[in-house]
């Protein structure tokens, strides 16, 4: 998701703990103590890189998560776990490498961390962008996804495109960092009208309040978010206008540039899942459905 422009509106008021806060604290804790025990893999010079051979020696990976459910996060128990945590599990194993481990990060942070060593892999649903493909090298999508918007129980402003919120003037919000805010600011949006909030229990939150008519996320989040809601809704999936034209986001794993060999090892074990129906299976309890399954590329999403 694109970092949004800092004149953007925040949310001032003191919030209320989310369910993304407080899990993120908790990996944050988790994540000192695991610092001490095990050390990031060193860059290598070697073409396409030795990171997966020396992953294997030590038997375990560090994954840069950024606290956000159902991406990657840490639950109440104290366990890793999302979509792209349990994914890691399941390739990583058969590349050889056993053991996961957590290093929570602000999700503007994490390409930084990822380049600067903090840890072996980005695994938080990263959307694939050509501004990220400058900076680090991308797995396949392991899921594609629409956007959606949460409104107040029978969508009484009939919204259901960023287009819609421009013509009537809707109050809007988004999630820190997300891509929701340059589709609202192509759309037509004023940038400094738009509330940004945590994430999309606090977007909910700020709808069921009343302080704003919409707050726009991604599909299987706001589906998600709504359901134990007496007063707001989900609006049905749809695709984000890009230079015109309908767009579909994809979510992947991110690597340094000079790993290519553990990129292309890891998408060799991600299309086998692919083809079994496997990986819907991992992604299922997450909230993901056969409609987020995809056969987009890296290469299709970075523009090259």
């Amino acid at each position: 998701m694109a970092p949004p422009k800092r004149h953007v509106r925040q949310d001032t008021r003191t919030p209320t703990p989310t369910r993304r806060s407080l899990l993120a604290g908790v990996a944050a804790f988790g994540a000192v103590g695991a610092a001490g025990c095990s050390r990031v893999a060193t860059a290598s010079s070697a073409p396409g890189g030795d990171l997966l051979g020396r992953l294997r020696a030590q038997g375990v990976v560090r994954l840069g998560i950024a606290g956000e459910i159902p991406f990657g996060y840490i639950d109440r128990d104290g366990r890793l776990t999302g979509e792209a945590p349990e994914l890691a599990r399941v390739i990583f194993k058969r590349l050889g490498v056993d053991e996961v481990q957590p290093v929570p990060t602000e999700f503007g942070s994490l390409i930084p961390g990822l380049n600067s060593q903090q840890f072996d892999v980005v695994a938080a649903g990263m959307y694939v962008n050509p501004a990220r493909c400058e900076q680090v090298i991308f797995a396949d999508p392991d899921y594609q996804m629409l956007d959606s918007f949460i409104v107040r129980k029978g969508n009484p402003k009939n919204l259901h495109h960023y287009q819609d919120v421009v013509k009537k003037k809707a109050r809007f919000a988004t999630g820190t960092g997300y891509a929701e805010i340059q589709y609202a600011v192509d759309a037509g949006y004023d940038e400094g009208d738009i509330l940004i909030v945590p994430d999309q229990v606090a977007g909910l939150n700020a709808v069921e309040a009343g302080r704003v008519d919409v707050f726009a996320g991604t599909a299987v989040t706001t589906r998600e978010v709504v359901k134990k809601s007496a007063k707001a809704e989900a609006t049905e999936p749809f695709a984000p206008l890009v230079d015109g034209k309908p767009h579909v986001d994809g979510g992947a794993f991110a690597f340094r540039p000079a790993e290519t060999g553990l990129r292309d090892a890891f998408n060799t074990e991600l299309r086998k899942l692919k083809r079994s129906g496997e990986l819907l299976r991992i992604l299922k309890p997450f909230g993901f459905t056969e409609a987020e399954m995809t056969d987009l590329t890296a290469k299709e999403l970075c523009g090259r």
